[in-house]
């Protein structure tokens, strides 16, 4: 696997779960969210301060963005990040986009995970 450079986002995150018909808030321009749609819930990832009050709120993620753009069929990618952080006993929420891969880890794990990724070669831009 190539080594990575991954991106350390500005904001502090919150996993939110909704009921899955809720209708999600439209974040602003320029900052990660996530929305899922699913049969038995809704789930959003956004920036902390735009979580909405009626859902049930997990804060406390910090967000790594791969920064590197691979095709579909280059295997390995996001198991050359998870790889370390579970080795190390570091919980993660993941996704991926189109263009790339997105890794949360809790706030009180970040220093730990950020000495992980280092461990296994990636870089860590802050």
């Amino acid at each position: 696997m190539p080594a990575l450079t991954l991106q350390l986002l500005d904001s502090p995150y919150a996993v939110c779960r909704l009921p899955a018909d809720a209708s999600a808030p439209s974040p602003p321009p320029g900052s990660f969210s996530l929305l899922i749609r699913a049969v038995e819930e809704t789930t959003l990832v956004c920036p902390l301060d735009q979580a909405p009050g009626d859902a049930e709120i997990d804060p406390g993620w910090r967000c790594l963005r791969i920064l590197q753009v691979f095709d579909f069929s280059v295997a390995g990618i996001l198991a050359s990040v998870l790889g370390p952080l579970a080795r190390s006993g570091i919980g993660i929420f993941a996704s991926s986009t189109f263009s790339t891969d997105y890794v949360l880890v809790k706030a009180g794990d970040l220093d730990r995970a950020v000495e992980a990724l280092a461990g296994a070669g990636h870089t860590i831009e802050t």
